[in-house]
């Protein structure tokens, strides 16, 4: 649960704006809790309440959404407050160009699993790990220093652990899992080589 994939954006932006320097973006500083409050509530509290909401009225079993089924409706609900919140980052020209550049490729990312989830039980779990470390790598593309080395290893050794659990669980075979992650990972560098 700790490295479930609503909470991966969370995460990322918690590193963006406390781990790096405060040069990489020209959003001031004072107004960093408020943008990590509006992440957590759009991409993580939100999809949860609703899928409470969903099982409370019997569209879906369990909050884990153990079957391939199930996933529909919360998947759509996690991308309708993904894209507000990216649609948010975009037009709002106090935000830095970052926030809705990573917003944007997780926000497809969601997308991508709701649409394969259509036809086969892709983990989400691996696509939202995947993706992650796959934005550190963009943003360790984009920086001059080597400031996110140790986050990029650190995640390495997260997204084997997890990836592993998931495994050992039977929650996804292995194919579920590794394509999940090698999704997520190419979605995360999609904008290699694009000048920040």
């Amino acid at each position: 649960m700790l490295f479930h994939p609503l909470l991966i954006p969370t995460y990322l932006f918690s590193l963006l704006l406390y781990y790096l320097p405060p040069e990489v973006f020209s959003y001031p500083p004072e107004g960093r809790r408020l943008i990590l409050l509006l992440v957590f509530i759009c991409t993580f509290l939100l999809p949860v309440l609703g899928t409470m909401l969903l099982q409370q009225a019997g569209v879906v079993a369990s909050i884990t959404l153990e079957a391939q089924k199930e996933r529909r409706w919360p998947l759509l609900l996690a991308a309708s407050c993904y894209t507000v919140l990216t649609v948010v980052f975009y037009r709002m020209s106090f935000f830095d160009q970052l926030f809705y550049l990573l917003m944007g490729i997780i926000t497809v990312s969601v997308y991508a699993t709701l649409f394969i989830n259509q036809f086969w039980k892709i983990s989400a779990h691996g696509i939202g790990l995947g993706g992650g470390l796959g934005i550190l790598v963009l943003l360790h593309g984009w920086l001059a220093e080597a400031y996110l080395l140790y986050p990029i290893s650190l995640g390495c050794v997260i997204c084997g652990a997890v990836l592993s659990a998931r495994l050992a669980l039977g929650a996804h075979n292995s194919k579920q899992v590794y394509t999940g992650f090698m999704l997520g990972f190419l979605l995360g560098i999609s904008l290699w080589g694009i000048p920040l």
